[in-house]
């Protein structure tokens, strides 16, 4: 079974094209669960206009937190394998196939994808060299974070490890991404699966400049190596 859990927050505008770029490549038995935060727009009344028995909301945690958000939508799933997914986006059509022939050989599989605008006009044809992509565990941890959440799925057992995420975590995919990479096993996949768009008002900043200082920087990777240690002793 597979779970696509996606974290929704005034996404009216998008939701609809990408929920109707996911459906097709699921079938009778997997789900699609959102979690919305509270959104005062038309998002949910787009969602229920599908009419999808696959898709089930739940009431999110109305903290203004993507990372609890997609916390809460990972505690309502139920699948064996995992699919995270932002509300603005659009999926190819092979993404859930190429995808599950990965996650056939390791816990948890990242993809490449193009970054494109609002439009969907091209913006650049890799995500993987607008971030200069490292593969390896401790470069991700203490250099500079590739994971990208809307481009990571694994198995159950990754979630289970990782839930409940750490108060510390500075984003939902930083946490994810290292506790595959360190407790089980993690591959990036040069296959673009995925279109990423960035409007302006994305929830996530993973493609754009930092705003963090040196100091902020240092201290985010000390809090997801610090929780990696507690985890690593955490009785399961």
């Amino acid at each position: 079974m597979i779970s696509v859990c996606m974290a929704t927050y005034n996404g009216g505008k998008y939701i609809r094209q990408q929920l109707l770029s996911i459906l097709p490549q699921l079938s009778e038995g997997d789900e699609i669960v959102i979690s919305d935060d509270g959104s005062t727009d038309n998002t949910l009344a787009e969602v229920r206009s599908l009419e999808c028995p696959l898709v089930r909301i739940v009431e999110g945690p109305r903290k203004g937190s993507p990372v609890l958000n997609f916390e809460n939508a990972l505690r309502h799933a139920q699948g064996d394998y995992l699919f995270l997914c932002d509300q603005d986006d659009v999926w190819e059509a092979d993404k859930v196939a190429v995808m599950m022939a990965a996650l056939r050989e390791v816990s948890c599989v990242v993809s490449d994808c193009t970054v494109v605008d609002a439009g969907l006009r091209q913006l650049s044809p890799s995500f993987y060299s607008v971030v200069r992509k490292h593969e390896g565990r401790w470069y991700n941890l203490l250099v500079r974070n590739c994971y990208l959440g809307c481009c990571m799925a694994f198995r159950r057992e990754v979630a289970e490890r990782a839930l409940p995420f750490p108060p510390s975590v500075a984003m939902h995919d930083i946490w994810l991404g290292n506790v595959a990479a360190f407790f089980f096993s993690l591959r990036f996949i040069p296959d673009r699966l995925m279109r990423y768009r960035r409007h302006g008002a994305n929830a996530s900043s993973t493609s754009d400049p930092s705003n963090h200082s040196l100091a902020e920087k240092i201290a985010i990777r000390l809090q997801v190596a610090h929780a990696l240690w507690q985890r690593r002793f955490a009785r399961q």
